[in-house]
């Protein structure tokens, strides 16, 4: 026995320690992963080559090997904590030295709206363009747009309703294309919405179904007569208190009830679509709003049975403007904006990496690992795709380390630095009882 042994053993416990010491203080770190103290023993060369009875002179600290197992995800309230549901890591860059890498998903947005975490790393992904396409191809620093979204004119108007075929016909005999607009004796139904100029402004769109007397075949004509804001279409096709005497368009359903079979008398062609133009008028504020014209209005979804008028689908394309209002993130790292009007938009797309041997990647602190010969070169893509994990948001990914295992290493390798101090002091009486012979 020499003191070689025991010294390199009490290093050893030293440095096992270390690590679990690390791993403990690491605990409540979000994205950290373990690490394992690793060692190998020591034996002396002989000279005259392998022996059987070679005799260790100790160990030594071989590796401290990170343990990127996953960690438990935890929820949290805030949508820009971001928390990989499997293999992959975060890009972030400060823009000058080399990509970083990280599995913490604590960030946040920038004074200059871009996504960064506490270090002000940016996170990399896929920009997109003002329409909000996705342009896939070299990572760079995610930035949230400050303008607010652009209204859109309305371009197409679905409806889809039932009128009722038990109702009575209330086209007048003597003014059968007309209705007044606030006697509800001369039309059926009625039924409102928004639509939005090239301004973004509301216009209310209202739309009269009046039905008409059954043909000799049986089937049944509802004309169709419309206000933008109040005011009839066709200014000329109006009586002097305003109220319209033609009507927009003409409905006709078969004898038998469901779907229409034509519009203005023509059968219906879904390559050849109703337009309409809506004029310009003044709104309930006072404001004057634009003319819409060539706007497509589909109503071939429409039915008329033996049940009460209902709308059932309401939908038009348009959108008043909008400022942004928040963020949110989805499973495959879409980044939406999201705005006052209801709108979303992709800002960008938030790009993962994974490597080949993540126990390569060297530890710089501070959450972040960086690539090295050992890892090899990050393979990079979407989340979700190949073997890149989930992204789940308004969550973070917890520590790996596993306390009770920890706590039990540590008495475990305290014992083993009491043991090999144990060893140095019989080494040391042997040494002694030699000293003192005579």
């Amino acid at each position: 026995m020499s003191f070689q042994q025991g010294l390199s053993g009490l290093n050893a416990s030293s440095k096992n320690l270390d690590v679990i010491g690390n791993n403990i203080a690491n605990v409540n770190t979000y994205g950290t992963k373990s690490s394992r103290a690793e060692f190998a023993d020591i034996y002396a060369a002989a000279m005259n080559g392998a022996g059987t009875n070679n005799i260790g002179i100790g160990t030594t600290l071989q590796t401290v090997a990170q343990q990127f197992t996953q960690g438990d995800i935890q929820t949290t309230e805030n949508p820009m904590d971001l928390a990989i549901n499997g293999t992959g890591f975060f890009q972030v860059s400060d823009g000058l030295n080399p990509t970083e890498y990280t599995r913490n998903g604590q960030f946040k947005i920038s004074s200059t709206g871009f996504i960064q975490n506490d270090a002000g790393l940016k996170l990399l992904g896929y920009p997109a363009d003002s329409n909000g396409t996705i342009q896939p191809g070299v990572s760079q620093p995610l930035q949230l747009p400050t303008a607010g979204i652009a209204p859109k004119t309305t371009s197409k108007i679905s409806l889809e309703f039932n009128v009722d075929s038990r109702v009575k016909t209330t086209a007048s005999a003597a003014a059968p294309g007309s209705i007044t607009l606030d006697d509800p004796t001369t039309y059926n139904n009625a039924t409102s919405m928004n639509v939005y100029d090239a301004k973004g402004q509301p216009v209310a769109l209202t739309l009269y179904f009046q039905k008409q007397d059954d043909d000799a075949d049986g089937n049944t004509t509802w004309n169709v007569f419309a206000t933008a804001n109040g005011t009839p279409f066709d200014a000329e096709a109006a009586d002097a208190n305003g109220n319209p005497t033609a009507p927009l368009m003409t409905i006709t359903y078969p004898a038998n009830g469901g779907n229409p079979t034509a519009i203005n008398g023509n059968p219906i062609d879904p390559a050849t679509p109703l337009t309409i133009d809506i004029p310009a008028g003044v709104s309930a504020t006072g404001s004057t709003t634009l003319a819409i014209p060539g706007v497509t209005l589909d109503m071939s979804d429409s039915t008329e049975n033996g049940s009460a008028f209902g709308v059932t689908s309401l939908v038009q394309d348009g959108y008043a403007p909008g400022q942004l209002t928040g963020v949110s993130i989805d499973s495959t790292g879409i980044v939406k904006a999201n705005y006052s009007n209801g709108q979303s938009k992709a800002a960008g797309q938030v790009e993962l990496a994974t490597f080949r041997n993540p126990q390569g990647l060297q530890p710089l602190g501070g959450n972040v690992w960086a690539r090295t010969a050992a890892s090899g070169d990050p393979v990079v893509g979407i989340a979700g795709s190949g073997n890149m994990g989930a992204l789940q948001a308004g969550a973070l990914e917890s520590s790996n380390v596993d306390l009770t295992n920890e706590l039990v290493d540590m008495v475990t390798a305290q014992r083993n630095y009491q043991a090999n101090a144990q060893t140095i002091k019989t080494q040391d009486q042997i040494m002694q009882t030699i000293v003192n012979l005579r």
